[in-house]
This record gives C-alpha cells, structure tokens and sequence, in this order.
C-alpha cells in the first residue's frame, strides 16, 4: 500500500524524534559554546559547523513539526488524499534519514550526528516506519499526481480558508496570463518590468496587501503576504519580488512613523502611486549594519547624507528610500544609526539618479532582473529633518531589525514560488522529452527528483504559512522565519539545479526559462541574511534557549 495507514500520527512521530534529537544536539552544541551557562561569541564562532547544523536540524524538527500538524488537520477535514498524503511521508523519511545520516547544510558541507559525538540510529525507529512510504513505486505515484495538477497553483490542498484561496487563485491566473509568457524576454533583454504591468498590480492591491485599510491597504495577514508572493514569483521572481519595498518601508512607517509621516506616505505607498527603496548596505558592511559609515549632518532643517550604498534594488525608478545611516560620529556600533524617509526623483537609464548630492550606477546580475541592482554615491544630499523617521536619533536599527521577521518571511514565499516554477519547467520537460520509447519522467532518477522536489516544496510552504501564522498573531517569531527563510531557500536552488540537470544540455542554453530560474534561485540564500549569517542567528537563539 502507497498510502501509509494513520500517517498524521506516524509523521507526529516522526517529528517527535526530530525534535528528541535536536534536543540533545542542543545540548551538545552548548557544552561547547556556553560552557557556564552564558553564550561565548568567540567559541559559537569557533564551532561554526556543529552549530549551523543544529541550526538546520532544528530547521528539519520545525517542518516535519508543521507538515505533521496540516496533515492531523487535513485529516480531521477529510482531505489528506494521495497528493498531500505521499509527498508527506516521503518528506518525513528524507528528512529523518538526513538527520541521523548527513544532512546537507550545502553541497560542500555536511552535519552529521558524529560532529557532536550523537548516535544517529536513535531515529531508526521514526524511519523505519515510514520507509514503505518512500518506495520507488511512491515516488513514480507522486510523479502521475504531478502530472494530473497541471496548471493548479500547487499539487496539495493548502489548508487556506475560502478566501485565501480566492486569492490565491486569482493571482496564479494572473501570472499565467501578464507574466509567465513575457518574463523570459524581459529577462533576456535585462528590462524593468513594464509600468503598465505595476499599474495593474497596484490596482489589485499588491502594495498595501498588509496594511491598514485607514491608509488605503487591504488589511489582510502575512499568510495573505505570502500567497501573492508565492504566486508572482512563480511567475517570475522580479515580480514577486516588487512588494517587498513596499512592505518594508509601510511597516517601519506604520510601527515608527509620526502621526504626520503616516499621512503623508502610507496612501501614496500602498496604492503604488510611491515605490520604495530600502537603502541599507554598504560596500564594507553586508550584514554588519553595526558599521555603517554613511553618515548624515544636520544643518538646521535638514540632514546632509554623504556616504556609499550598494546592492539597492529597484533604486532608479523608487521615489522614496528607507535610508538607514549614521547621526552620532562618536558611535561605533549601531547606537548612532538613524533611520530617514528619503525622497527622490525618477531617474532613467540615462541618468538613474537625477538629484542634487546623489549618483551611482547599475551593478549587471545574472539572475534577479526586473527592478536592476545599483550602487549610490551621496555627497551632501539633503534629507528634511521631517523626514526623520519616527522624529528620532539613534533609533534607526531597532526599527530596522523590527522588520525582519516579515522580510524574512516573504523572502521564503518568494523561494517556494521560485522552486514550483523549477517543478514546472522540469515536469513539463520530463513529460515531453522521450528517450529509449518513454518519457523521462518514467526513469527513477528522473522521477526521482520530481517527486523530491514536490516533497520539499510542500514542507517548506507548511514552515513558512507556519511563520506567517505566527506573526499574524502577533507573536514572536524571528526564529521560525529564519528556519522559513534557511530552508526555502536551499529547496529553491537544489529544486532549480534539479530542474536544469532534467533538462540536461537543453537546460543550459540561455534561451531556455530554466535557466532564468536557476540564476534567479541562487540570490535567495544570498540576500535578506545569506545562509551563513541566518544559521548564525538561529544557533545562538536555541543555544540561549537551552541555558
């Protein structure tokens, strides 16, 4: 039998030993890096290895967690049917054979339980029951039930309510229609996405899908957030990718803005009529926005900015920065860093930036076109002292960091959109392309990755609708987006590489779309904290949990 009988306890028990093993793993990485109960910064980072890996273990423990929890609920509902059922249990025995086995951090670095001195076979139980759900017959399955969705906006029912999925289904549609059959040709030709095509997704509410609707939003959730991010991405990962300005400039106003800012930015923001910018990296700094040096100087009513940024998506085109720099000259750390609603003119590709104090250029990317990377140059730009977020010095990167979650979050949406149009392209092509008188897909390995890919996908969407839960509900959740983020991130890239490797020497030709794909999958563990950093964070918050 395909369908394991009483899977939403088997995969309960499945997450029961994850979460046992990342139990001891925690301990383990503890006597090493809090040797007195107290984090050691210089020793987490000395045992940078062994506690990512308990990072991504815990990553692990959270989805089977999450997809076990659906599953119980899709149950109870009467809905757990093969295609939410198989790829389940074949992503519980993966993941589960991964932790006691080796589990890939990337394709160079492996954890295993031995690094921390742990005997993996304490999850042989968990795995052995699930190993006849995993069969090579299971996998093939998964493949037909692929086949027979085509075209729906996932392969599983996703436990959304009727309205979610309402949305959820018109914006598949749309991509299907004003994006999929265009994005490869903008990509190609290294375009912004048409104004026309932001006039329309302004009209249907991308820019204020999350706020308030006193200031023109629709006032939906964060899980709302991730569903149209999910589906524009699927459709190309610049237009998934245009809310997320948006969404960061709206939440800093609304949580840190005075009465007035709020009046003047939200309306014009969520109705797209402004498009944002987030201007925060520097040249030196990354993801050490402690040491930023650009700095701003008052001079009666205004602030002059003079000072390097670089990586700033859609910067030409923005007419309003979220420009985080530093006002105290005395500080060294990010005390002195003040957060500014800087407006600016339109530029053209001609002149990107037409403003007095301000220059800078396009920094050519292989992937993650549509709005074009820039590097900008301030040297006496000026900032009204109105624009001072907030009214307040020195608040700039706790109202940053306020933030992170929801980026975080939507950058993981927008890693799922991404890999199920990997998925897409990698069916479509496996079905159609015939060797030795069948179709590739029929081949293991092929069928394989197919039915890998589906299984990820699904874990990594009940992680991340999971972390957007969560913040909806006003709850603390920096880790469960970081582990979204890690995790869909990886499922993305492996799910593209898959995908091209499908394709074989068809793939790698430029005018194939998987290639777009797989350019456009290698900036998500980068940006919104590269991989590295994000495993960094979640480590040093379980190992403080631990003590």
């Amino acid at each position: 039998m395909m369908l394991l009988p009483d899977l939403p306890n088997l995969l309960a028990q499945a997450a029961d030993a994850a979460e046992a093993f990342v139990a001891r793993a925690r301990r383990a990485v503890a006597e090493r890096v809090a040797p007195a109960g107290r984090l050691d910064r210089r020793a987490l980072d000395a045992e940078q290895h062994v506690a990512h890996g308990l990072a991504w273990a815990a990553s692990y423990a959270m989805t089977l967690r999450q997809t076990a929890t659906w599953a119980a609920r899709l149950a109870g509902e009467g809905r757990l049917g093969e295609a939410e059922a198989l790829p389940a249990q074949l992503l519980g025995y993966e993941y589960l054979s991964q932790l006691a086995g080796g589990l890939p951090m990337n394709q160079g670095e492996t954890f295993r339980p031995a690094d921390l001195d742990l005997d993996g076979a304490v999850l042989s139980p968990a795995i052995a029951a699930l190993r006849p759900g995993a069969t090579q017959a299971v996998r093939l399955r998964i493949v037909e039930l692929l086949e027979a969705a085509r075209g729906r906006p996932s392969l599983e029912a996703g436990g959304l309510d009727d309205m979610l999925e309402q949305v959820r289904d018109q914006f598949h549609a749309f991509a299907e229609e004003k994006i999929v059959p265009f994005a490869h040709g903008w990509h190609l030709r290294d375009e912004l996405i048409p104004l026309p095509l932001i006039e329309e997704l302004s009209a249907l509410g991308v820019f204020g899908l999350t706020a308030p609707e006193t200031y023109g939003g629709s006032g939906l959730g964060k899980v709302a957030m991730c569903v149209v991010s999910e589906a524009l991405s699927r459709g190309w990962i610049g237009t998934g990718s245009l809310g997320t300005r948006s969404e960061i400039a709206a939440e800093l106003i609304i949580a840190h803005g005075t009465d007035e800012q709020k009046r003047r930015f939200l309306p014009a923001i969520t109705s797209g009529a402004i498009i944002p910018t987030a201007v925060f990296t520097e040249p030196e700094a990354g993801s050490d926005l402690g040491s930023l040096r650009t700095r701003a100087v008052r001079e009666g009513d205004v602030w002059k900015v003079t000072g390097a940024k670089t990586w700033i998506t859609h910067a030409a085109r923005a007419d309003l920065m979220t420009l985080l720099v530093r006002t105290d000259p005395a500080s060294k750390d990010h005390r002195g860093l003040s957060m500014f609603l800087a407006q600016k003119p339109r530029g053209t590709g001609q002149n990107p930036f037409p403003a007095e104090g301000m220059g800078g250029g396009e920094i050519g990317v292989i992937g993650y076109r549509g709005m074009k990377e820039y590097e900008i140059a301030f040297d006496g730009f000026s900032v009204p002292h109105a624009n001072l977020l907030g009214g307040q010095e020195g608040q700039g990167f706790s109202q940053l960091m306020a933030t992170f979650e929801s980026a975080r979050i939507q950058t993981a949406a927008r890693a799922i959109g991404v890999g199920q149009s990997a998925l897409d392209l990698a069916l479509d092509y496996a079905l159609s392309r015939r060797q030795f008188g069948q179709p590739i897909a029929q081949f293991p390995r092929v069928a394989n990755k197919l039915a890998m890919m589906a299984a990820e996908l699904l874990g990594a969407r009940r992680l991340t609708w999971f972390a957007a839960a969560a913040k909806d509900e006003g709850r603390r959740c920096d880790l469960e987006a970081g582990m979204a983020k890690l995790t869909a991130a990886r499922v993305a890239w492996a799910t593209a590489d898959n995908a091209v490797q499908i394709h074989g020497g068809t793939g790698f030709a430029t005018e194939q779309p998987v290639s777009r794909v797989l350019a456009d999958a290698r900036i998500l563990n980068i940006f919104e904290g590269a991989g590295e950093i994000q495993a960094q964070v979640i480590a040093r918050r379980l190992v403080e949990g631990a003590n």
